[in-house]
């Protein structure tokens, strides 16, 4: 199965080196229309079937009673799916942000299929009907939207299935693109070369920019490189070609069926809810304003304390028994208090459950290299045996929990830092200070991508940064569910 997904453009090439693609494989296909809409009308159409069966089977026993009015159920999913752009091309599925979408269209298609059976005088009460055909596909419809994520996300990073990609542009921004692809293959891209001024940098013989992805040529060349490299994708970052050679370059690429990435001026202000509005043939994008001082982060506050006093109440066994094992692991106090750096730049003192053992005289001094990021276990490690399995399980984080009642610290939001280190981090790191502009978080947006420990600091104040930009009640809903999968992943904080 693997020599059937594997797709022939998830490796760099060297630059200079020919580009030899070989024909493509069925995973290749099937990613690219019709075939990738026609999988997934598909998949939609047999959720939705399945439940209207079991439906008619539930009221009638029988699939000859009803007639043919209630299948029209299946057309107005698919619809109101469409209408909803459930079937455009994206680069990440993630089932949260599908499930409320698919869920609604459901409950349309449900209401416009008991109107047209009310309409239509049948000798049965449809309300019966409709309202188990609604159960049924609301279960039907989220399964099949979750087995299409998982199965798409498992054909693109274990097989390798990524659309070849061309960068236009030899910049900064176009560095941090190649390596997003390069960190995370779910997003299905594969950067295969770039086009744009000469490279950066000479290896040897070869040319190269960010790892060995080469110079493929300018971007009048795009036509010939396109087709050379069966790329799908162009993505454009901050190139220096004229406006209106940009614009013939886009041109190129829509009629050879390529899909155009436009990386935005401005970017650091662009966000989820970014629009765009015409004043005649002119493109105004509309920047949406959040406000961390607002109303919206003042509830968020409040929401915060009540859910975190009904969660202590509810894990207060499991908070009890740790004290205990705490206590007992070896002489000390249960909390390990630190001082950390939270909203506008003061300073609180985070809980921690105690997770190492006192000091001795033997354990040997440790000291930080140049460039290493703070986190994890520093030195020799004094680990307890409850305090391994706590920073396995991140249960030592626990008591920060009294931080959020104590209004310190929010549920989600960026993870604080030692003052030291931040006053280092804000003269080196671009936009670090910014992460303050709200409350630290128990978890966060860089949290659940992976960004524990001792992981990049520049890409934790990216990902913070744009949590806290995009900003909404569902966002936190749905960091606080990825925490629980990574916590179940016994990450290492």
């Amino acid at each position: 199965m693997s020599k059937t997904l594997e797709s022939t453009h998830s490796r760099p090439r060297a630059a200079g080196a020919e580009l030899n693609i070989s024909p493509q494989s069925l995973a290749d296909r099937l990613r690219v229309d019709p075939w990738h809409t026609a999988i997934n009308v598909a998949v939609d159409t047999f959720a939705g079937a399945v439940a209207l069966i079991g439906a008619l089977l539930w009221q009638f026993g029988s699939l000859a009673e009803t007639g043919w009015l209630p299948w029209l159920f299946l057309p107005l999913l698919i619809g109101i799916l469409a209408g909803k752009s459930m079937y455009r091309r994206g680069l990440r599925r993630n089932f949260l942000d599908e499930i409320g979408p698919a869920e609604t269209a459901v409950a349309f298609a449900s209401l416009a299929l008991l109107v047209a059976m009310f309409l239509s005088n049948t000798e049965y009460r449809p309300s019966a009907v409709v309202l188990r055909l609604w159960v049924l596909s609301a279960v039907t419809v989220a399964v099949a939207r979750f087995v299409r994520v998982v199965v798409q996300r498992v054909i693109r990073t274990r097989y390798g299935s990524a659309a070849p990609t061309i960068v236009l542009g030899n910049d900064p921004i176009a560095h941090q693109l190649v390596s997003r692809m390069r960190q995370f293959p779910e997003y299905g891209l594969a950067p295969v070369g770039y086009v744009g001024d000469a490279p950066v940098a000479t290896v040897g013989s070869r040319e190269t920019i960010a790892g060995e992805l080469p110079h493929l040529g300018v971007p009048a060349d795009l036509e010939t490189v396109a087709r050379r490299t069966n790329a799908e994708e162009l993505i454009i970052a901050f190139a220096t070609s004229d406006e209106r050679d940009l614009v013939t370059t886009i041109r190129i690429a829509h009629r050879l069926g390529m899909r155009v990435w436009v990386v935005p001026r401005l970017y650091d202000a662009v966000g989820l809810n970014t629009r765009v509005e015409h004043i005649g043939g002119l493109p105004l994008m509309v920047l949406p304003h959040i406000d961390p001082k607002g109303w919206q982060f003042a509830v968020k506050g409040v929401l915060d304390r009540v859910l975190t006093a009904l969660g202590l109440l509810v894990l207060s066994p499991v908070f009890l028994t740790l004290m205990l094992l705490v206590r007992l692991s070896s002489p000390g106090p249960v909390f390990f208090k630190q001082e950390r750096i939270g909203r506008d730049g003061l300073p609180f003192y985070c809980l921690k459950f105690r997770s190492m053992r006192p000091p001795r005289a033997s354990d040997a001094e440790f000291e930080r290299k140049a460039g290493d990021a703070p986190g994890g276990v520093e030195g020799v490690d004094r680990r307890t045996r409850i305090g391994k399995i706590m920073r396995q399980t991140s249960l030592d984080e626990l008591p920060q929990l009294i931080n959020v009642i104590r209004g310190d610290m929010s549920l989600v939001g960026p993870r604080p830092e030692r003052p030291e280190y931040v006053h280092l981090f804000e003269m080196q790191i671009r936009r670090y200070g910014e992460r303050h502009r709200v409350k630290a978080g128990v978890t966060g947006w860089a949290q659940v991508h992976g960004l524990r420990g001792q992981t990049s600091i520049a890409d934790r104040a990216e990902w913070d940064n744009y949590y806290i930009e995009n900003w909404s009640i569902w966002l936190d809903v749905k960091i606080l569910f990825l925490t629980v999968l990574a916590v179940l992943k016994r990450a290492e904080d």
